[in-house]
């Protein structure tokens, strides 16, 4: 897949600057928070989705975000099956955009598992080259393990979108590696896009920094973190961007989505990249 690089993206993201919007679905079974029962957590992903598609973005990232404090490296069999049945339906509700699928932290094994099952296009994967110390502890690097299964399992036409230099994550162990260099290393061990973050989730990602990787790999570059409205245009040299926290209340990831706040954006971006807007919102 990454030997395709940007093109093979494009096609399956046709626009420049594409809006990945999240869906941050609610505690699953056996997390901490875990409150709603399954049918409720389900409707409220798919709710979400369907507003996303209903204002034009280009496409959605299911993510179970409120599973806190994150399992390392691994989850258990309740939340594979629970993020499949999440994700099978909202590929039925919104057929017509591609969608990711994220399982924290560092699951991505799992991930890959249920992307395949649903038929979803696409994973965000932490770890993918060099190890790093994160909230939930040590992590290693999984881009041999993570290839290797997508092989097995026949998942070769699900991209592998891997984060570089991760937020909420301390990389002191690698301070000697420019991030260029950092990002040579994904393209090398076949990632099939790179995902450039701020500090923390709502943190803006450096601009510059972007500018630099995207001049040393021939693979998407992608914004992970901190686009909002109002800095969108630093950001249109990469080819895509994940947002969550902007299109919510108050901007923070764990409100509901405002309507007012993605049609405000979508348009925003819309003029600045010259695409039209949904016909029907």
């Amino acid at each position: 897949m990454a030997l395709a690089g940007r093109a093979a993206f494009t096609s399956l993201f046709s626009c420049r600057s594409a809006v990945i919007a999240m869906v941050h679905v609610q505690a699953l079974p056996g997390t901490p928070q875990h409150c709603l029962p399954l049918e409720r957590i389900v409707e409220r992903a798919c709710a979400e989705a369907e507003l996303y598609q209903q204002c034009g973005v280009d496409g959605i990232l299911v993510e179970n975000m409120h599973d806190l404090p994150y399992m390392r490296g691994k989850v258990e069999p309740e939340i594979v099956a629970s993020m499949t049945r999440v994700c099978s339906e909202i590929k039925q509700a919104v057929k017509d955009i591609p969608m990711g699928i994220q399982i924290l932290a560092g699951a991505n094994v799992e991930s890959l598992a249920v992307a395949h099952a649903c038929g979803a296009h696409f994973v965000r994967a932490e770890g993918f080259v060099f190890s790093h110390v994160a909230d939930e502890g040590w992590m290693d690097s999984c881009a041999g393990e993570l290839l290797r299964y997508r092989k097995a399992i026949g998942a070769d036409a699900v991209f592998i979108l891997t984060d570089i230099q991760k937020k909420h994550c301390s990389h002191a162990v690698t301070a000697d590696l420019d991030v260029c260099e950092v990002a040579k290393a994904a393209q090398f061990f076949l990632s099939d896009g790179i995902i450039l973050t701020g500090q923390a989730t709502g943190s803006p990602a450096n601009a510059l920094e972007i500018a630099k990787v995207k001049s040393v790999v021939t693979i998407p570059i992608i914004v992970g973190s901190g686009v909002t409205e109002q800095n969108v245009e630093d950001y249109l040299g990469a080819d895509a961007m994940i947002i969550g926290s902007h299109f919510k209340a108050q901007g923070a990831w764990y409100n509901s989505i405002e309507r007012s706040r993605v049609t405000n954006f979508m348009q925003r971006i819309n003029t600045l990249v010259g695409k039209q807007p949904p016909s029907v919102v």
